[in-house]
């Protein structure tokens, strides 16, 4: 499981350098994600930028993600590819989740 994390402003931006979120590293991603956003106290940003596919449990991965930050933090997602955010519109996710087109729009939407 390749995440990368940076801190950018009040933001933690994790880049995943995975292909596929899919059962296979479902578990592995949740934990990296976690031990990753432990770290910080502001809201996380997903840069799924190299991810083309993602199943249920890479899904359930990114939710429970999401979870794990609690109430007061959000999860931001950017850069869908037209697979990814086709499963993210199709399950309706994309209303559960800030999504945006690039780095800059979250950082913007986020006032930062």
């Amino acid at each position: 499981m390749k995440l990368t994390a940076r801190s950018l402003g009040p933001l933690c931006v994790v880049d995943v350098a995975e292909r596929r979120i899919d059962a296979a590293i479902a578990i592995a991603f949740k934990d990296a994600m976690r031990d990753l956003s432990d770290g910080s106290s502001g809201d996380v940003v997903l840069n799924l930028a190299q991810v083309d596919f993602i199943d249920s449990s890479g899904l359930g991965a990114i939710v429970a993600a999401m979870k794990h930050l609690g109430p007061n933090r959000r999860l931001r997602l950017v850069a869908l590819g037209p697979a990814v955010e086709k499963v993210f519109r199709l399950t309706r996710m994309d209303s559960v989740f800030a999504i945006h087109a690039t780095l800059d729009a979250a950082l913007a939407d986020h006032g930062g």
